[in-house]
């Protein structure tokens, strides 16, 4: 799942309309509204759910811009997180007790052993 926070600029004719259609859509969930400003979150499966609400939203009339402040993606961090565990694992060879460090040929990439 992905949550994001959105700024809403509205024109000031506009403002109250706008805050009452997104707090009655499912595009997403309006926290705060004052000043032609509107604060709210989306949620999504995937960036891409996401980036159609936002752009849903930049469409509406008298919407002056809605930026994404702040992005959180469950699946995309924990394919991130794997990525970085397959690129810092330790090759089982070289906590092998059994092989010396005379056997080792180093060529700059620990994990191909020659």
């Amino acid at each position: 799942m992905n949550i994001s926070s959105v700024i809403i600029k509205t024109r000031s004719t506009y403002f109250n309309k706008i805050v009452e259609i997104l707090t009655n859509s499912n595009l997403c969930e309006v926290h705060a509204s004052e000043n032609q400003k509107i604060v709210i979150t989306l949620e999504g499966k995937n960036t891409e759910e996401e980036i159609n609400k936002l752009k849903q939203i930049e469409k509406m009339e008298g919407v002056v811009s809605a930026e994404m402040v702040y992005a959180y993606s469950e699946d995309e961090l924990e394919k991130e997180r794997n990525k970085i565990e397959q690129a810092t694992q330790v090759p089982e060879w070289l906590n092998n007790e059994n092989i010396k460090a005379e056997q080792i040929k180093y060529k700059g990439d620990l994990r191909s052993k020659t």
